[in-house]
């Protein structure tokens, strides 16, 4: 596609070009790594909303199965609701970006990311981000950026910038890092257990890596970027901020000292009707926007939030800036399920309940980019609206649920057993019960007792924590002073500079997750934050440890149960049977579900859920793999008559000649006087002849002769109809 002008990112593969196409945005541009290329444009509302009162950034990004050469499926061929790689990849693009611009600016921001094509060897969405910052760039939205983005792995110890998908299967590291020119920005991922010390080098060393990427996009600002342009910022009335701080805060501080979440809030709700009565009082009812009001509200708080911190070291619950909330946990909670989990962290609990299933309840993966098919371990978080007191939308997943319990659901995964020791489909469901806090955290630490409860042989226990930052900064906008706080509240987060989240075992880190509300991270406060949480994470190990140390040796009751057989390749065919005939009937003599792995390697897998369906499943799976051997007695079925004889099938699909000499110890004139299709019969094998099975139901009769009545128990082999 032919372009106006294109910037070449220095030794990354990246080309960044603009010109040609939506010329009516506030800014476009198309990004290209090998063959994958995405179109973004960003654009700016003109005006406000009636009575808007918050700034309206939405970021969408999409994949067209055009862009990978199919139909989309479905008897619609067209793309449906977005997927949960789109709706990741579309928060990993909204984060950076929100921190960057002016405060007040309040005019709607929308930004579109469209996939034009895919080479299945290049991930766009680290190519989202920085062609959303590029369009911002060359907008004339006005926009404090620019970021680079990045995504570093490790292997045999050495980092690699962008790795392909075929590289990433064997990186121990997938950091997604966002930075400004000078400070870092977002981070998102996971690990196989990388130690904080290496994982603090990788971050120094994926800022050193985005530099080209910053300087691409700012030699594209200077050669197609407008001019900036001036909106109208929101900025609360002075006279209305003074009011509401003069009468009310002493009285906010007296609420901020209530140490129950619910206490504190109808404090300040009464606080707020009040002051506005006294506003309505001074300027007149009606005369004052309930928005200022609002906002000034929110900005007092911070204010005196921030200041308690900053000042005394102290915060609104009474624990020191390292402490943790009281901590708990109990399992086997509930019964029937195959494992549960309460979690409790001050005013945050988290009920997690584990499914174990077969290889058959594995989750598709409809999607263009990211490799996989399919996976096996899920985990589905909710966050239902009485979690925080309040009444709600509810049934609807929102962005927020699928990116947290992805956070949740990636760091979890390295603690698991390969699929080969531990052949089971496993899905987490986090109920979040009661919300003040980090619930993606009590959401990982309940899950990983909810496996060990089910049975499921972790590596270790895996616990996560978050860290926050309140900030005090000069004229210039450097940072003078600061304090990081461990585990800290909704209110800390919403007033807070930082929400810093890591998982991990005493092995290592497992998943991690920056988001900022100040425009950049110094590197000597992230050092100071990753050891203030690598030492609660080992403090709730601790507690979850002294609960339950170690995955329980035996499932539930009502698990499934698993036996692994292994059959000759070539005998596939006759456990599926003609149609899958053999398998149905297994399944449905036997209550069990027979799993055949793809790789044609003869592995075969029997989930049930009781005793007697796994004997008699593995039973009748012996008997459609087994061969009919010379001098073993069967009890079979007549399926074929001729005038020669009677063929009986011995086993499920395999038959031998009973020929009219060998049906009886005398003279046969017709075989049909002897038997009829249908009819069961006791053959003894008395010989193979290439590949010819030789029955004879007269030698059968003369053992059972010697062996005195036999009864049709001692029947060494039987076919079941």
């Amino acid at each position: 596609m032919k372009q106006k002008h294109n910037v070449i990112v220095d030794n990354l593969d990246i080309e960044i070009s603009t010109g040609t196409l939506a010329g009516l945005a506030s800014g476009a541009v198309t990004i290209r790594s090998g063959e994958t290329s995405l179109f973004v444009s960003a654009t700016a509302a003109s005006a406000l909303r009636p009575g808007q009162d918050f700034f309206p950034l939405t970021v969408d990004y999409r994949e067209k199965f055009s862009a990978g050469g199919k139909f989309p499926g479905g008897y619609f061929k067209r793309e449906g609701k977005p997927t949960e790689k789109e709706i990741l990849t579309s928060r990993l693009c909204d984060r950076p970006l929100r921190p960057l611009f002016p405060k007040g600016f309040m005019n709607e921001v929308q930004v579109i990311g469209i996939l034009l094509s895919t080479d299945s060897i290049n991930e766009p969405d680290i190519l989202m981000v920085n062609a959303a910052s590029a369009a911002l760039m060359i907008s004339d939205i006005p926009w404090n950026g620019p970021v680079g983005c990045i995504r570093l792995g490790q292997i045999d110890n050495e980092f690699i910038v962008n790795p392909t998908n075929d590289e990433m299967l064997d990186s121990e590291l997938d950091l997604i890092y966002v930075g400004t020119e000078k400070e870092m920005l977002m981070i998102e991922g996971s690990a196989e257990f990388i130690s904080d010390e290496r994982f603090y080098e990788a971050l120094e060393y994926a800022q050193k890596a985005i530099q080209p990427i910053i300087e691409a996009q700012k030699e594209i600002a200077k050669i197609a970027g407008k001019a900036k342009k001036e909106f109208p910022l929101v900025i609360t009335p002075k006279e209305i901020t003074d009011f509401c701080e003069e009468q009310a805060k002493d009285q906010i501080i007296q609420a901020l000292a209530f140490d129950s979440y619910t206490e504190r809030k109808i404090a300040i709700e009464k606080i707020i009707d009040t002051t506005i009565d006294a506003l309505n009082e001074k300027f007149g009812e009606g005369e004052v926007d309930s928005n200022d009001v609002a906002r000034a509200f929110d900005e007092l708080q911070e204010k005196l939030y921030r200041k308690n911190i900053l000042d005394t070291g102290k915060r609104v619950d009474g624990r020191g800036t390292k402490d943790l909330r009281n901590i708990s946990a109990d399992s086997g909670v509930i019964p029937r399920v195959h494992g549960s989990a309460i979690f409790n962290r001050g005013e945050t609990q988290a009920l997690v309940i584990a499914t174990l299933g077969t290889s058959k309840d594995v989750q598709d993966i409809d999607g263009l980019t990211g490799g996989a098919t399919s996976k096996s371990f899920i985990l589905h978080y909710n966050f239902p609206p009485f979690s925080v007191g309040e009444a709600g939308r509810f049934g609807f997943t929102g962005r927020r649920e699928i990116g947290h319990g992805a956070l949740a659901e990636r760091s979890l995964l390295p603690t698991l057993p390969p699929e080969d020791e531990f052949p089971y489909s496993i899905r987490l469901v986090s109920e979040v019960m009661s919300s003040n806090g980090s619930t993606s955290m009590a959401s990982i630490c309940g899950g990983s007792i909810a496996l060990m409860d089910a049975g499921v042989p972790v590596s270790n226990p895996c616990a996560g924590i978050s860290c926050g930052l309140v900030t005090e900064k000069d004229d210039s906008g450097e940072i003078t002073k600061h304090v990081v706080l461990t585990d800290i509240l909704g209110a800390e987060d919403h007033f807070g500079d930082m929400d810093l989240k890591i998982a991990g075992t005493v092995e290592g880190i497992t998943g991690f997750q920056l988001d900022l509300k100040i425009p950049g991270l110094p590197f000597d406060i992230a050092l100071e934050a990753l050891k203030q949480n690598a030492e609660a994470r080992t403090s709730i190990l601790g507690i979850m440890s002294d609960h339950l140390s170690a995955p329980r040796t035996e499932l539930r009751e009502h698990a499934p149960r698993i036996h692994s057989l292994q059959i000759d390749p070539d005998k596939i065919g006759a456990l599926i049977g003609p149609g899958g005939k053999n398998i149905r009937r297994i399944t449905e003599i036997s209550g069990a579900q027979i799993d055949i792995n793809e790789d044609n390697s003869g592995k075969v897998l029997i989930f049930a859920t009781s005793k007697t369906a796994m004997e008699r499943a593995i039973q009748e799976v012996d008997l459609c793999t087994a061969e009919i051997q010379v001098g073993k007695t069967y009890r079979g079925i007549v399926r074929g008559i001729k005038e020669f004889g009677a063929f009986v099938e011995c086993l499920p699909g395999k038959e031998g000649l009973v020929h009219i000499s060998e049906l009886a110890d005398f003279r046969v004139n017709k075989t049909e006087d002897i038997c009829k299709l249908g009819d069961e019969m006791v053959v003894k094998c008395i010989g193979l002849d290439k590949g010819k099975v030789k029955l004879s139901r007269k030698a059968a009769l003369e053992q059972n002769d010697q062996e005195n009545e036999s009864s049709p128990e001692e029947v060494t082999e039987k076919s079941n109809d």
